[in-house]
């Protein structure tokens, strides 16, 4: 599966930007190669989302779209404020709407900003587009007919969209990097029998359980570490239970934290991590290493097979790690399965949080400077629907930004993934002052 980021990069992207009358930033909703390249799939991630642009990438190397100041939903809009344009690395056309009655249709067979710009679905009900001069735009580009090399549905919002004061306070310095590195290091469980604790990272495919691993290690080595567990694939990159120990400094000694990856959760039980595999895993009874099957539950037959674990074999806390730019889109299947696990691990007193990455890629804002992760009006949203989710107070979200493309560490990305983890530990503090006073 292709990742969730848009294919007009940064030139094109400003240009298209400058269309707009006032600052405006966008927010990728829809990118066909990622959720499905029918307008069915365009409709349910994109339905009710604020006001939008499609774009559409043609084979022959054209990129042509329109912009509605409506949401997008059946039936045919009149919008004065629309436009179609075309674009490239240089400049954007923009042609503003003649006819507004006409501006823009979507009745499920086609998507047509007037007969200039129609998506359509083909017999193999994939899309193609036509393209062609009219008179309710009034456009001059010539008529083309070809199927989409890709499609994207973008949501406008105002550059406003950075609030004035933050929701959530955070120091943005070195010497605060640095307490919250020394915070890990000197921590100590508040239960006198385990030296060490165990976090477990649970989420669907491609959240970013893995990267956060390696992220944190970067932080700690204050360089990006490469290590070969951290991928994409369709249906996940771990197999296996693999414990990571969380080292004070490249080659020095461990710190009291080990981060514990599994198999990705499925949409049902027949797919990915099982919800008996899962408790398995947070009891101690599974072994390292051992490779999950969803024909093959672990039971006491199972290969090592922890008949009587220790405290110091069990998962202390459960880290559920969700996609901000997929949150708002989740199936109803992955949701029940999220929350019966949820209700499991509050039945058995196991604290968990949510950890919630790919902040950059909902908000420009914080995709220049992760500073602004507490200003944004959007991760506040991402950050409210993740806890509806779940059930849980939206405390319990912590929003972060995992090291992929970058080839060096940032001051500010390792202030935010410090604090996400202290908060982690100090739920596990919580949780063990809870149950020995129980």
């Amino acid at each position: 599966m292709s990742s969730l980021t848009s294919r007009l990069g940064l030139e094109r992207e400003r240009n298209i930007q400058k269309l707009f009358p006032d600052p405006v930033s966008l927010c990728l909703l829809y990118k066909a190669s990622h959720h499905g390249s029918t307008l069915s799939e365009l409709f349910e991630k994109s339905e009710n989302q604020g006001r939008f642009v499609l774009i559409v990438y043609f084979n022959t190397g054209a990129i042509r779209g329109g912009y509605i100041s409506k949401p997008l939903s059946v039936g045919v809009h009149h919008d004065p404020e629309a436009f179609v344009f075309s674009v490239n690395e240089k400049t954007a056309t923009r042609f503003p709407v003649q006819d507004p009655r006409k501006a823009f249709s979507f009745n499920r067979l086609d998507v047509s900003f007037g007969n200039c710009l129609k998506l359509m679905s083909d017999n193999k009900n994939k899309m193609h587009v036509v393209s062609k001069p009219d008179n309710i735009y009034c456009v001059i580009w010539a008529e083309e007919t070809s199927k989409c090399s890709e499609v994207e549905v973008h949501r406008v919002q105002d550059a406003a969209d950075v609030l004035l004061n933050p929701w959530r306070e955070l120091t943005w310095t070195e010497n605060n990097k640095e307490e919250l590195g020394q915070n890990l290091v000197s921590f100590k469980p508040t239960c006198e029998v385990l030296s060490k604790v165990r976090v477990l990272l649970l989420g669907p495919v491609g959240a970013g359980k893995s990267s956060f691993i390696n992220s944190i290690r970067s932080v700690m080595y204050r360089r990006v570490s490469l290590m070969s567990y951290v991928g994409s694939t369709p249906k996940g990159f771990t197999k296996k239970l693999k414990s990571y120990e969380i080292r004070a400094e490249k080659g020095g000694p461990p710190t009291p934290l080990t981060l514990c990856d599994v198999l990705a959760l499925g949409e049902s039980e027949e797919t990915g991590l099982t919800l008996h595999d899962t408790l398995e895993v947070i009891k101690g009874h599974v072994p390292e290493g051992h490779k999950f099957q969803s024909n093959a539950p672990i039971n006491h037959a199972t290969a090592g097979y922890q008949l009587a674990p220790a405290l110091k074999d069990r998962i202390h806390c459960v880290v559920f790690v969700l996609d901000a730019s997929e949150v708002l889109f989740y199936s109803k299947s992955l949701e029940d399965k999220l929350r019966e696990l949820r209700w499991e691990l509050s039945d058995m007193d196991i604290p968990h949080v949510i950890l919630l990455t790919k902040v950059d890629q909902v908000c420009k804002a914080v995709e220049a400077d992760v500073q602004y992760v507490y200003r944004s009006r959007i991760v506040k949203e991402r950050v409210h629907k993740a806890a509806e989710l779940m059930g849980l107070p939206m405390s319990f979200v912590l929003p972060v930004k995992n090291y992929s493309s970058e080839l060096s560490v940032n001051c500010n990305t390792d202030i935010l993934l410090l604090s996400a983890l202290n908060c982690i530990l100090h739920s596990i503090s919580d949780g063990f002052d809870d149950y020995t006073s129980s």
